[in-house]
């Protein structure tokens, strides 16, 4: 059991958010791999609120990450992580919905499943919606939630120490 959970760990540790991709392109199966990972990923309910939208042509690339870093543009693809809020679990007590709790869910497998793969991803939050939608015809009812360029890293590149809070900042027991 501890070599499981360190390999675990191990991976953890490796998996950071890349931002440097070679223009390697990724093997069709390779994709069908990460994305296996995202559809075996729990929701809320079993609901799984998502569709994840596979980019690799350049100028549709181009058009989602319109206004997000340049340096997601050398990424040979970007998943969309789509949710529909409608199809949702909402919580009963106060009606949260829970897509972007679920999406998150997803979007880590995807992440974690391609650092196995030796593929760098990194999440993108900060972009243009409306530019996004119309990029991939997205219909209404439906939202792009993140983005995520995925790819080999580029020659050098690789996980920077990771900066975290010690346990003791983020850890209560018994009381917050």
């Amino acid at each position: 059991m501890d070599s499981q959970y360190n390999q675990f760990i191990d991976l953890l540790r490796r998996r950071y958010s890349c931002r440097n991709y070679s223009q390697r392109q990724i093997p069709h199966d390779m994709l069908m791999q990460v994305l296996e990972a995202a559809r075996l990923a729990p929701s809320a309910c079993n609901r799984q609120p998502w569709r994840f939208v596979v980019v690799t042509d350049e100028a549709v690339r181009a058009k989602m990450l319109v206004r997000s870093r340049e340096c997601f543009l050398n990424a040979p693809a970007v998943i969309v992580a789509c949710g529909d809020h409608s199809s949702a679990w909402h919580r009963t007590a106060d009606n949260k919905d829970h897509t972007d709790v679920d999406l998150s869910i997803a979007v880590e497998h995807i992440c974690l499943a391609a650092t196995t793969l030796g593929l760098g991803t990194c999440w993108v939050c900060s972009f243009d919606t409306a530019a996004t939608r119309e990029a991939i015809n997205m219909p209404d009812g439906w939202e792009p939630v993140a983005l995520i360029p995925i790819g080999y890293p580029a020659e050098g590149d690789q996980a920077p120490e990771k900066q975290r809070k010690s346990a003791d900042e983020i850890i209560r027991w018994e009381k917050f």
